[in-house]
Formats: C-alpha cells, structure tokens, sequence
C-alpha cells in the first residue's frame, strides 16, 4: 500500500462486528402465497465506526418479498438496537443486517439499504441486494 494513502486502518478494523452474534430475528408464517412488497424502515440507526469510535447515524430500509414467512417487527427492533454500541464499518452493517434477514426469514429476495448521514461532508448510502427482482 501506498505509505501515503495508509490511514492505520487494519484487517481487524475492516473485520469488525460482522461476525458479531446478535439476537435472533422471529418470523411468523405468511399467510399469502402471490408476492408482495413489504418495506421496513428504522430512520434512528445508530453504530460506532471501529477505527475512531464516532457514532454513524443512517435510515436503514429494509425490503423484502416473503416466501414462508415474514419478519416479526420488535425482535427486529431489538436486533438493530445491538448495533449501537458496535464497532462496525458501514458497508459491513448493511451485508450483515441482510444476511441475517436471509437467515431469518429465508425471503424470495431482499434488499437493505442503509442511508449514513454525511460526516466530514460525504455522504454513504450503502444497497446490498439478495435474489431476483421482477422490477427494479
């Protein structure tokens, strides 16, 4: 790596909180069999960056199109409510928040996106994506 562009981050800043064990997210059976859109948001997000301990605030959506079942929205909460106090870079929450959908709930597709506010005049908006979509 450049000596110039080297800012101390390391593996162990990049690495973590994702692996971080959290609450398990509940489901409950779908009731419906065509597909729908449901969309879930929690504009009060908040973790900690892992290298400068500053806070990271963002609107974190979450949309899914169930199969057998659909998320139950307080254990949803509490899982999300875990990231506070985490050290976890931004691009890690949204991929973690998504594969633990997907474990959950086992959904035909889903999407997170998570909208950081800007800090030091950037702005991130991070979309990860799992399965086909029939119109984007």
């Amino acid at each position: 790596m450049n000596k110039d562009l080297d800012f101390g981050y390391t593996k162990t800043h990049a690495r973590r909180g994702a692996d971080t064990k959290l609450p398990a997210i509940q489901c409950w059976e779908n009731q419906y069999k065509r597909d729908y859109l449901i969309r879930i948001s929690l504009p009060e997000f908040t973790s900690v960056c892992p290298k400068t301990g500053l806070p990271d605030f963002a609107t974190i959506t979450i949309e899914y199109i169930p199969n057998k079942f659909c998320l139950e929205l307080k254990s949803l909460k509490y899982y999300l409510l875990e990231y506070r106090d985490m050290g976890i870079f931004m691009e890690n929450t949204a991929n973690k928040i998504l594969d633990d959908i997907i474990k959950a709930a086992k959904p035909k597709c889903a999407r997170v996106i998570a909208d950081f506010t800007p800090r030091g005049g950037l702005k991130s908006e991070i979309i990860t994506e799992y399965g086909k979509w029939k119109n984007k």
